[in-house]
């Protein structure tokens, strides 16, 4: 880092966000803002049953209706060539053999295997065409018994052939037999069944799509909302299109919201495409709600049981999990992977427990896929592992601070590398820990429990602590200066929310000295950025920001040698300074605007070098940085009701070096609010008898309102990372790892004291008021 002033714009400044001003005013660009006037009109036809045979499929009808140009169905796709959309996650099974996974086509030509599965797209010069198409679609169905939860799964007959008992996976990590001697020896074990709900992503934007054809190129140019436009790229060319890279053009403008579940290519994609080439002209989709609730892919769905070794001293000696996934219909994107190599890696969290082992399985029903979801498996094993620990410390008697105490891995250990082979390189979590229960009057909650018992209420205090790996695998960046002086800086993460406009230009602002309001930002162009990662698992700044100060040593390198011909200097003499290049020991400089017009003239250029100022990257980070946290929430239950009212919340965390202390706030509100909405309010229900679901719209999904929270109180403590030269940690998913355990152990910390038995905590997600209800009254 510099040890010059800070910039106004520089890294730590609290920058608005420049993305705002078009976006408030309505002037954002998405995907249904750019279609063309002469765009067809696409419209699904999706399943109204769970599971059901497709015995006929006539689309006649629906073609002979006014202002209907195509109808495409799944026979049409097989015909065509069209091949399936992929899992490309590779690991092995306890069997020592690759895990694999049903395929998934666009359109089934033979069985829906959950409510909202695409069969058929109907093209329509208007919408309304296209909806009467749609209608106009017969299907005779064969009804076939749903299978709703892990449970129903196990008994029912496959739903896909060749996977008895409906299981994907069966996967184990650790060391078994150690855990079981630490077991054995204990002088106290503790084990929780926990339930994690099924909750749908609800972004902000719906998915959507506009597909063309260019048949003078001979190619596709899809434009979609993604997260990164290289996952749905290569899954679409290499497996459902089976074309070269060169064959599609993914452009990606504004996103309303991702959180996982716009990583990869979906069904609907491929319709699009192939219909787009089949009539010579663009075709546009965009979902409506109550499709995005039944197709979209969704998050979470777990069902865990942890289990606490302790010795006399209350040290935890062991965990040990058991760990099954509801994945849905398929298997899509990283879902499979949630609860094998991704959540399993934190198991035993910020604490020096020396062993652990988890049996995890997946298996598939008949609901819609599950993908990540803002954390994709380290929430959840934040969430268990943190509940697991509240329940320990009620079962000795002890103080779940003093407990935490006891285990956390100490400061003075770092670089400390744990039982599942991370190794946390910076971090002081016992200290971040205290800092959150002070700045959160932990010492004053007895007085406001006994004034909430005045008023009839019930008061609950919990917190949680985590650490979770972040920012590894890779990204692309590019930074060019133009002649007068500008700079474009190409990116291939894309923002679906994220202010990478605002905090990439003040880093290189910060870095090279360019004038912060000469920067832009591009993104989303699969032409332009080319192959690469993109904004997925708090990655983008961390990786991305690697790739920034690469490109700003390069830029600086170069510039040394022109600098050295514009003051007649050997370029050994040549200090660069945040954007200044002085002959060292004088007073005699050229700024990197100077330098960066002269990178124009051959004249100025060595001779083997390019003309032009500019340099690219593209880093991979193969150690992850391990941002890390404490939040404290405090509620109140109404016991007449079973209402739960969060009522103080606290949030003190450590993300390294932090960018922009502005927008990380607004970040991790955000997924705060998103972990507080599963524990109180969210829920995707199917019905277990039909496998309809009874959530698929805002009058019924209870998404949280600003009114459900508090204000946060917050703080950051600054610990750089060593596993990158920003020192930056990611904080794209810490909302949910603290919220989600500080919440439900608020809950159940109310309850406890209201005389709920232990073996009824921690309550199924949500807490409604009903279960609470019915809690406090001893399940009755």
């Amino acid at each position: 880092m510099h040890d010059t002033a800070p910039l106004r714009f520089g890294i730590g400044q609290p920058v608005r966000r420049t993305e705002d001003p078009r976006l408030l005013r309505g002037r954002g660009r998405f995907v249904d803002d750019l279609a063309p006037r002469e765009a067809l009109h696409a419209v699904f036809v999706r399943s109204p049953h769970a599971h059901a045979r497709i015995v006929s499929l006539d689309a006649g009808p629906a073609r002979a209706t006014p202002g209907v140009v195509a109808v495409v169905t799944g026979a049409d796709l097989r015909a065509a060539g069209r091949g399936a959309l992929p899992c490309r996650l590779s690991y092995t099974g306890d069997d020592g053999k690759p895990v694999r996974f049903p395929p998934r086509l666009a359109l089934p030509h033979d069985r829906a295997r959950f409510v909202g599965e695409a069969v058929a797209m109907v093209v329509g010069e208007t919408l309304a065409a296209a909806r009467d198409g749609a209608e106009a679609v017969a299907i005779d169905w064969e009804p076939l018994d749903p299978v709703i939860g892990i449970a129903a799964a196990r008994q029912a007959a496959p739903i896909h052939e060749g996977f008895p008992g409906n299981r994907v996976h069966r996967w184990q990590a650790g060391d078994a037999a150690a855990t079981g001697r630490a077991f054995a020896a204990a002088a106290h074990t503790v084990s929780v069944p926990i339930r994690i709900n099924r909750v749908s992503v609800a972004p902000l934007e719906t998915r959507g799509a506009l597909a063309s054809w260019d048949g003078a190129l001979g190619r596709w140019t899809l434009l979609a909302a993604t997260q990164g436009t290289t996952e749905a790229h290569g899954e679409l060319t290499r497996d459902a299109l089976g074309v070269p890279p060169q064959g599609l053009r993914i452009v990606t403008p504004d996103v309303g919201g991702g959180f996982g579940m716009k990583n990869h290519a979906y069904p609907e994609h491929v319709a699009l495409l192939h219909a787009a080439q089949m009539l010579g002209a663009p075709v546009r989709w965009q979902a409506e709600r109550t499709e995005a609730f039944t197709a979209d892919s969704a998050g979470r769905d777990h069902e865990i049981t942890v289990e606490l070794a302790l010795d006399a001293e209350a040290r935890i000696t062991a965990t040990r999990w058991t760990w099954t996934a509801d994945l849905g219909a398929y298997c899509v994107g990283f879902g499979p992977a949630i609860n094998t190599i991704g959540g399993p890696r934190i198991v035993v969290g910020p604490y020096t427990i020396p062993t652990f082992h988890v049996r995890s399985e997946g298996y598939l029903t008949t609901t819609a896929p599950i993908d990540a979801y803002r954390g994709a498996g380290k929430p959840e094993a934040a969430y268990a592992l943190e509940v697991a620990v509240d329940a320990a410390a009620a079962a000795i008697g002890m103080d779940p601070a003093e407990l935490r105490r006891r285990n956390l891995v100490p400061a003075s250990a770092m670089p400390y590398r744990s039982a599942t082979g991370q190794t946390y390189d910076s971090g002081d979590f016992a200290g971040v820990m205290e800092r959150a229960l002070e700045l959160a009057d932990r010492a004053g909650f007895a007085a406001r429990r006994r004034e909430a018992e005045t008023r009839g209420m019930r008061r609950g205090l919990g917190f949680g602590v985590y650490v979770e790996p972040s920012g590894f695998r890779d990204n692309r960046v590019q930074v060019a200066f133009d002649r007068a002086g500008g700079v474009t800086v190409t990116l291939s993460a894309v923002s679906n929310g994220q202010p990478h406009e605002t905090v990439f230009a003040q880093i290189l602002h910060d870095r090279l000295g360019v004038p912060f309001e000469r920067i832009r930002v591009v993104q989303g162009d699969s032409d332009v950025t080319g192959y690469a990662s993109g904004t997925a698992g708090s990655r983008t700044l961390t990786v991305t920001g690697v790739g920034l100060w690469r490109c700003a040593e390069a830029i600086e390198a170069k510039g040394r040698k022109i600098a050295a011909n514009l003051l007649e200097a050997a370029v050994e003499d040549i200090v660069a300074e945040r954007g200044r290049f002085r002959i060292a020991g004088t007073d005699r400089a050229v700024g990197i605007t100077e330098v960066a017009a002269a990178a124009w003239d051959p004249a100025m250029v060595p001779e083997d070098e390019s003309l032009g100022l500019e340099a690219a990257a593209h880093p991979t980070q193969r150690v992850p940085n391990y941002p890390n946290g404490c939040h404290v929430a405090e509620v109140e239950i109404d016991p007449a009701t079973g209402v739960v009212r969060l009522v103080r919340y606290t949030a003190v965390n450590d993300f390294g070096v932090v960018v922009n202390p502005l927008t990380l706030r607004g970040q991790v509100t955000g997924g705060i609010v998103q972990g507080v909405g599963q524990i109180l309010l969210e829920d995707m229900v199917y019905d277990p008898e039909t496998g309809q679901t009874a959530t698929a719209s805002f009058m019924d999904y209870a998404l949280p309102r600003a009114d459900d929270l508090p204000d946060i109180d917050w703080a950051t403590v600054e610990i750089p990372c060593a596993t990158n030269p920003l020192g930056v940690k990611g904080c794209g998913e810490a909302g949910c790892a603290g919220s989600l355990p500080a919440t439900m152990n608020a809950v159940s910390d109310a309850l406890r004291s209201a005389g709920v038995a232990a073996d009824a905590l921690p309550l199924p997600m949500p807490c409604t008021p009903e279960r609470v209800w019915r809690a406090l009254r001893g399940g009755a």
